[in-house]
């Protein structure tokens, strides 16, 4: 049975996420079921909604949380807001709900990282990883 895995990520980094939906995929017995998809600015305030919905739900039923967090705005490793509510909302599965996704980041962001403090936390914790 493969095991399902959701992109976290900016949307804005459509070729670098396109890279690590193609690595998943490689992989024997994994399956990427979503990642970040740009909408178009005219349809945000009808789309987002739907697509949030959509991609929180993929994030219940994921076995692997993966955050693609590229390089992004002068940072390395960034994580935005979303991303980091996406990432918060796989932990809090794993502790009210007994969930077992497994949460890895790309790679170490940066000390510019708004969220580097509960970033280095978690890893403490072991509670997310980083990508080897």
């Amino acid at each position: 049975m493969s095991k399902k895995v959701v992109i976290a990520s900016s949307a804005g980094l459509g070729k670098k996420i396109q890279k690590w939906v193609e690595y998943w995929e490689e992989r024997p017995g994994f399956f990427v079921v979503d990642w970040p998809k740009p909408i178009e600015k005219s349809r945000l305030a009808v789309e987002y909604p739907r697509v949030h919905q959509k991609f929180f739900q993929s994030i219940t039923e994921a076995d692997v949380l993966f955050v693609a967090n590229e390089d992004k705005k002068g940072m390395e490793g960034y994580i935005g807001a979303e991303t980091f509510a996406e990432l918060t909302f796989a932990i809090a599965q794993n502790l009210v709900y007994g969930k077992k996704v497994q949460v890895i980041l790309a790679k170490m962001p940066s000390e510019k990282v708004q969220s580097i403090y509960e970033i280095k936390l978690w890893l403490e914790l072991g509670w997310i990883k980083i990508y080897e």
